[in-house]
């Protein structure tokens, strides 16, 4: 149920994202609003990022990080980006739960 709420509540911003993974035209005007001088042969493929981000069934993104407590396990449910600079952060969290 969150991601159908969360579809159509960006349904314009995913709409645009889609065109622009499939027009490189449609991809370069929308650089071309940030940095001039962008020219379509600047432009070479490469494979797409993934992110993970925990969803709510209201539809709402957790934009920070999840950890719970289940027994004798701890689990880290959501670790947005930028992760890995934060992974002291996370340790120190982990380690006061411990």
């Amino acid at each position: 149920p969150g991601l159908i709420k969360l579809v159509f509540k960006y349904r314009n911003e995913g709409w645009n994202e889609l065109k622009r993974s499939m027009s490189k035209q449609f991809y370069l005007k929308s650089i071309q609003q940030i940095f001039n001088g962008i020219e379509l042969e600047d432009l070479l493929p490469y494979k797409s990022g993934i992110r993970a981000q925990a969803l709510y069934k209201n539809g709402l993104l957790e934009d920070d990080f999840l950890v719970k407590e289940d027994g004798l396990f701890l689990h880290v449910y959501n670790s947005p980006s930028p992760a890995a600079t934060a992974s002291l952060s996370i340790a120190k969290q982990i380690t006061e739960k411990l």
